[in-house]
């Protein structure tokens, strides 16, 4: 590895500990340089801002998680649904091992500082709208009942998932001890209010028809 990149490295990673240790905004230029063993100014040579460094560490945890995780080749061997419970296991997992990663993506993504807001909202919002892209292209895949909007169908089960989510983010942090129990029964729901809309809630051949009751279903 070439000096450079060496020395970058090496920033990010001792970097990495000091953000996650005391949040982006209690980050100090000063405290930055003593974890990495070197003065102000070769830091900010490396990377113009705390702000650039910062985003640097992120950026590298994104990819590193996503090759870790193997989520590219979850997504070219499995099916939308299985796709997203696969991920979620291995979301669970990596995370659950790497507790100062999970509150650096936390802040990033959830808490998001004030400072870093309009960079965000540009760089990950394309970064989004890519992932949405590609999760759609999956979901072309599945199998629809005639007249069902698939788009429709799509945006319905983003706004399952995304409560979901925000659920999981809630419960973590009552209790920073999730364990396996946990993610068993948080998939069984989560599956059961995906089952709802794949298969239907309606009892077919029941004793209610279309309009008995003055409206229509």
């Amino acid at each position: 590895m070439p000096l450079k990149l060496y020395e970058r490295e090496r920033i990010l990673d001792a970097c990495f500990e000091v953000f996650a240790r005391h949040g982006y905004a209690n980050t100090t230029a000063s405290m930055l340089a003593k974890a990495a063993g070197i003065s102000k100014g070769l830091i900010f040579y490396h990377f113009k801002s705390k702000k650039e460094l910062y985003l640097s560490i992120v950026d590298r945890c994104i990819e590193k998680g996503k090759m870790e995780m193997g989520i590219d080749e979850i997504l070219e061997n499995e099916d939308f649904f299985s796709a997203k419970e696969k991920i979620s296991v291995a979301k669970f997992h990596y995370y659950k091992e790497r507790p100062r990663l999970l509150k650096i993506m936390r802040e990033t993504f959830y808490e998001t500082p004030d400072e870093l807001k309009k960079e965000l909202e540009k760089k990950y919002g394309e970064l989004q709208a890519r992932n949405e892209k590609m999760w759609r292209r999956l979901f072309e895949k599945v199998p629809l009942k005639e007249g069902v909007d698939r788009d429709q169908a799509f945006r319905l089960i983003t706004l399952v998932l995304e409560h979901f989510e925000n659920k999981y983010l809630a419960d973590l942090e009552k209790n920073q001890t999730l364990d396996e129990a946990y993610l068993r029964d948080f998939l069984e729901e989560r599956n059961r209010f995906l089952s709802m809309i794949r298969f239907g809630i309606e009892k077919k051949g029941g004793d209610i028809e279309d309009g008995k009751n003055g409206h229509a279903l």
